[in-house]
């Protein structure tokens, strides 16, 4: 039988940016029955091996960080693969732990499953209000699809069997872990590595698509790990209380954007280029803004703590260390 204070943890995508940082927070609390496995070691697309991974290695929680993720080129590019991978995932997981007695779950979104259009700051109470920003509807759709199975079986099964699967929607995320991909990645760690490469090459100006003007939100991603593990260990009573059963997903924000031209100052300051930035305005700029509005995970007691500037240095850092890059 479990161990009740040191349950078996399963963090699907335990090797990508969000994955790693809730093991090293589910860690430091003490928890050590944590499992893992890599893709090549399990497809989360494959029903029957995910079928054969939950009835051989029965997790008690899991952490639902698996997806396939991109940036505006990338969602743009490969929208099929967008909405196909992460329905399969999702489908594949939620329905596999609740077939297996899983009883705690937590499935993590994105911000973009809310309208391009809504109200600012964009509240749960926002989802399926209006049409998506087009680029990359593929993988908002897959994430509502996500939030709403949570909800179906919690309402289907909660009762009966005991099944509490909540969601968390996180703003953009960066940090340790990231991918700087020159083409696939979100915009922090690509603008780090091309004010990197153009700091080694003495380039004297960086083009980045769009105006500048769009406003982004932008959160640590062991802060976001801290909140999904506070959002997992409430107490049901107190969770039900600021959700509900058709809404029962959870806003994790910072608090604050900027526009995307002050991100790019804030990286060029972090990455020490010295040249100019220009913005392509023939390029498209993705939605106007996303602000999340984090009151309820406020209300429950949960702030962030890194703020921006720090959070740029640390991640900088990182892409420096994993890709064994010079500094200069």
């Amino acid at each position: 039988m479990t161990d009740p204070f040191n349950p078996k943890i399963y963090i699907a995508g335990h090797r990508g940016m969000v994955g790693s940082s809730i093991e090293r927070a589910l860690r430091a609390q003490g928890f050590t029955n944590i499992i893992g496995k890599t893709r090549s070691e399990l497809d989360l697309t494959n029903q029957a091996a995910v079928t054969d991974f939950f009835a051989i290695e029965k997790p008690d929680q899991v952490y639902l960080a698996a997806a396939r993720v991109g940036g505006i080129y990338a969602n743009n590019t490969f929208p099929a693969e967008f909405i196909y991978d992460n329905l399969m995932v999702q489908n594949n997981v939620i329905h596999q732990a609740f077939m297996h007695g899983v009883k705690k779950l937590l499935f993590l979104g994105s911000s973009c499953i809310y309208p391009k259009l809504a109200p600012q700051p964009v509240t749960e109470e926002a989802l399926l209000m209006g049409k998506l920003e087009p680029t990359n509807e593929p993988y908002a759709i897959a994430k509502i699809a996500g939030i709403k199975m949570c909800e179906s079986y919690n309402r289907q099964y909660g009762s009966s069997h005991g099944i509490d699967y909540r969601s968390v929607m996180p703003t953009n995320l960066y940090g340790p872990g990231d991918n700087y991909h020159s083409v696939n990645s979100h915009v922090i760690p690509a603008l780090i590595r091309r004010f990197h490469e153009a700091k080694l090459a003495h380039a004297p100006e960086v083009v980045i698509w769009g105006t500048g003007t769009p406003k982004r939100e932008f959160l640590y991603v062991d802060d976001m790990a801290a909140a999904s593990v506070f959002v997992m260990q409430l107490d049901k009573a107190i969770f039900d209380e600021q959700t509900l059963p058709m809404q029962n997903h959870i806003n994790v924000g910072y608090g604050s954007d900027v526009t995307i031209a002050e991100l790019a100052h804030a990286v060029v300051k972090a990455v020490g280029y010295e040249g100019k930035i220009r913005f392509d305005i023939s390029k498209p700029d993705g939605s106007p803004r996303k602000w999340m509005d984090s009151g309820k995970l406020n209300r429950l007691g949960w702030k962030p703590l890194v703020n921006l500037e720090a959070g740029l240095t640390c991640a900088y850092a990182d892409f420096l260390h994993r890709a064994q890059l010079p500094h200069q």
